[in-house]
């Protein structure tokens, strides 16, 4: 039993090499958190500024439900007289998993240089970086182990066995990721963006054991995203991302279609959104959002399509975003711009 724990334990300190699920932050919603999906997409927004908020609600029907809650901040800025733009930006996020409450808190800066690439469109090529520090835990009161048994009775007040070599307190970590995008239009009103990145690239220790030889493991990520309008008042808008890490992939794509409510043509910001993503043999997404100008409300819910169907009856997580940007009232600010990395 003490060896089943300790492999347990192993393969949960690391469980975010194999499942994306579990401490790599894993949100339907991918494009509320562009730290995560790709340090060189901060920035491509209509606006100065934009903060976002995603919570999710996952396994409810199978087991203690996992919790993940992302918040992360933009500042957009031109750079002297030129078209170029910097973008800095940073993530946090608190990630809870399973009866052993794994527990995972990220903070991560990051920064976006957009280099334009013509005078006559809005064309930028993106570099962006992001690095900062990781800590997990988890509670060993949740677990037990065959030294806790005295004569087929679990008594919590005997020794684990595991003291020293075990640890207790969790782990610091640093990390560090890398990105290329790069976006532009087709035409007048079509704007696109094709992006990759290298995450983990400095291949962080991660063992409660505090064996230096596990580390994790590096991921690759490609984004792709369009906005196509289809008259006055609707446009549809496709979302794509794939990333591989160790012997894990994953990919969803999918597109909301949305209408105006404002007779204001292409350049209304308040409009209705509705739409499908899948996650590939995993889940189906029906997605769900508002735009209110300043805001956005968002909502999502996974329907479990995958061998997990039977035990969860097809219910999967639940993610509700919240989103505030705006321009600000300085000189620095890109309102009067007429190229700025945007989407």
């Amino acid at each position: 039993m003490r060896m089943i724990c300790r492999k347990l334990l192993l393969a949960l300190s690391i469980c975010s090499v194999e499942q994306l699920a579990a401490q790599d932050i894993h949100l339907s919603q991918f494009d509320a958190t562009p730290i995560l999906r790709n340090p060189a997409l901060i920035g491509i927004f209509n606006g100065d500024y934009r903060v976002q908020a995603v919570y999710r609600n996952q396994w409810n029907s199978v087991t203690i439900p996992y919790q993940t809650g992302a918040l992360s901040a933009e500042l957009k800025f031109p750079v002297g007289k030129s078209e170029d733009f910097v973008t800095t930006g940073i993530q946090f996020t608190y990630d809870r998993a399973g009866t052993a409450r794994l527990q995972s808190v990220q903070v991560l800066p990051a920064i976006n240089y957009h280099k334009s690439l013509s005078q006559n469109r809005n064309m930028f090529l993106s570099l962006g970086f992001t690095g900062g520090v990781v800590q997990r835990q988890f509670d060993a009161t949740k677990l037990t182990f065959n030294n806790q048994y005295m004569n087929g009775r679990y008594d919590p007040t005997l020794a684990t066995g595991e003291e020293g070599r075990l640890a207790l307190r969790g782990y610091t970590y640093l990390d560090a990721g890398v990105g290329m995008s790069f976006n532009s239009t087709i035409g007048e009103d079509i704007n696109y963006f094709i992006g990759a990145a290298l995450y983990h690239f400095n291949r962080p220790k991660v063992s409660f054991y505090k064996d230096n030889s596990i580390t994790m493991d590096r991921k690759i990520t490609f984004n792709a995203g369009i906005t196509i309008p289809v008259d006055e008042r609707v446009k549809i808008i496709g979302q794509y991302n794939e990333l591989h890490m160790g012997s894990y992939s994953e990919y969803i794509g999918g597109a909301l279609v949305g209408y105006s409510l404002l007779n204001q043509g292409l350049e209304s910001t308040h409009a209705v959104y509705g739409g499908v993503f899948m996650r590939w043999n995993d889940a189906i997404v029906p997605s769900f959002r508002i735009d209110m100008d300043t805001y956005e409300i968002g909502m999502s819910y996974d329907a479990n399509i995958s061998k997990l169907k039977t035990a969860s009856q097809s219910f999967g997580g639940f993610e509700i975003s919240l989103v505030f940007k705006g321009f600000l009232n300085s000189r620095n600010s890109t309102l009067e711009s007429v190229h700025c990395p945007r989407f």
